[in-house]
């Protein structure tokens, strides 16, 4: 190669690397669209693409719902399926190919079993396999699945919370049934009590396994043999200092250049008000953060680095950390958060180093139900709740941030009532809307009136309300607000059509 296309080259490469860090530091969510469960909550989400479709598995409290997910993030319901014994929540969920046919596993967590289901053509379920726990397998309260692939077979490992906590090893047989292999009882050495998250390395032909230890407060690193036994490499605890282990909850990693790295959240004890539900109550609060630990040649974990929550980010009670992309020389992860009640966009960079993006105030608590998905270019975020109350599942695209400044959101809810409601019936539903005001402080301004155009292109509609926002964080806490929810519900029955339009304009 000459000196003229060397030099091309090398700029090439430059401005490829400036555009991207400048995409990376200005990506902002946008929800795209929201659509109800048939259950009671959402808990756990994950993702799958088949045939070239792609479907989201929203699990829940006695059962699981289906969607497809088309490129503008659009929901459409296709199924629901009751899980064992109507039990759960589904927890752990994973969905995967085994020897050329598609499974979705899940741990029905009060259920002690682990149910697979094979995936059709539609993306509907049917079960295949059931697992019961026993004294030996530690499936009881189970929480978190991963699948391992070796060179000639898959296996499942499962993880969960209970008494008698500990790590579990399956065969994947083709039909979808589990056969046992392995299980190793939690001890104070190792951290496998209450394993929420799971995340696997493949590192010059050996396969590793990480896990975080929710009540032993820490986070192992184990290696997985062809035959799916495995064995325990090293432990690290936390501290009141530089780790951030305390109630380790999320785990996950990325491979960037030669550096494979393993990113673990926690939501700290201190978020639990249930007595007796800790089972080491002189924890010490020192703050939330997430860490980033290093894979050494041998498998081991070391500790690396450390972003620190502060006004700027939200990362209190972290629940869901998902890669959302990677290349080379930097990975943009998603934190979804129980007490933030947010989505956190961090970025890590080449050398181990996390730094914020920007976040999106939900209005819901992430429970666990967060999932990264890729349609073509696109990124996308399905989240949900495990609030009883919303019931919903909604859909995010990530894009560049929009500049904002200086601009206020206006939301027009335009609807007519039904012909056989009272006229106490309807100034009850008005007097509940103009209430909002008083109940979410987000809502920056909110005014109503009745339809006084003469025009005749109404469509109908007699009362407009007119609310401002300040940003899209105010507009995401309202709609999923408890007392918009609650008011909706109640003014639903005597509503006879209604027209939402929103825009964005300076103050």
């Amino acid at each position: 190669m000459n000196t003229i296309k060397k030099g091309i080259l090398a700029i090439t490469l430059l401005i490829s690397q400036i555009c991207l860090a400048q995409v990376s530091d200005d990506l902002m969510l946008y929800r795209q669209d929201f659509k109800n469960i048939s259950g009671t909550n959402t808990v756990s989400i994950t993702s799958y693409e088949k045939d070239g479709s792609h479907y989201v598995f929203a699990g829940g409290i006695g059962n699981v719902n289906v969607y497809s997910l088309d490129k503008q993030g659009i929901l459409t319901p296709i199924s629901n399926h009751e899980l064992h014994m109507k039990k759960g929540p589904s927890r752990g969920m994973v969905a995967d190919n085994i020897n050329g046919t598609d499974f979705l596993f899940i741990a029905n967590k009060h259920g002690n079993v682990i149910e697979t289901f094979k995936i059709l053509d539609n993306g509907s379920l049917e079960r295949v396999a059931l697992v019961e726990d026993t004294d030996k397998t530690h499936l009881g309260t189970a929480i978190t699945l991963q699948v391992v692939h070796m060179k000639t077979s898959s296996y499942l490992f499962v993880g969960g919370l209970e008494e008698t906590p500990g790590l579990s090893s399956f065969k994947i047989e083709n039909d979808g049934k589990l056969t046992h292999v392995q299980s190793m009882k939690d001890d104070e050495t190792i951290h496998t009590d209450g394993i929420i998250g799971m995340f696997v390395h493949k590192i010059k032909g050996k396969t590793f396994l990480y896990t975080g230890g929710f009540q032993d407060n820490g986070v192992s690193s184990f290696r997985v043999y062809e035959n799916g036994t495995f064995k325990n490499i090293n432990n690290i605890s936390d501290n009141t200092t530089d780790r951030y282990l305390t109630g380790a909850y999320p785990v996950t990693g990325v491979t960037l250049g030669d550096n494979n790295y393993v990113i673990v959240g926690h939501r700290h004890h201190k978020y639990y008000k249930r007595g007796g539900f800790i089972k080491r109550p002189d924890f010490v609060y020192h703050g939330d953060g997430v860490s980033v630990f290093k894979v050494n040649k041998k498998g081991a974990l070391i500790p690396h680095s450390v972003l620190k929550d502060d006004e700027n980010t939200k990362l209190q009670g972290q629940t869901r950390i998902e890669v959302v992309s990677t290349d080379n020389n930097e990975a943009v992860l998603a934190v979804g958060t129980r007490d933030d009640e947010s989505i956190q966009l961090l970025k890590l960079n080449k050398e181990g180093i996390l730094s914020p993006i920007n976040y999106l105030e939900t209005g819901y608590s992430i429970y666990y139900g967060l999932r990264s998905h890729k349609i073509g270019e696109d990124n996308f975020l399905i989240a949900g709740s495990f609030r009883n109350d919303l019931r919903k599942i909604v859909s995010y695209k990530l894009g560049p941030k929009i500049n904002r400044d200086g601009k206020v959101l206006r939301h027009f809810v335009n609807l007519t009532y039904k012909e056989d409601a009272t006229q106490e019936q309807v100034n009850n539903a008005v007097e509940a809307f103009v209430n909002l005001k008083n109940e979410i402080p987000e809502i920056a301004n909110l005014e109503w009136g009745l339809n006084d155009s003469t025009e005749g292109h109404t469509k109908g509609l007699t009362h407009c309300f007119t609310l401002t926002f300040n940003n899209e964080h105010a507009r995401e806490v309202y709609l999923f607000h408890k007392a918009h929810l609650g008011m909706v519900e109640k003014i639903i029955p005597i509503i006879a059509d209604v027209l939402v339009l929103d825009y964005w304009t300076k103050e």
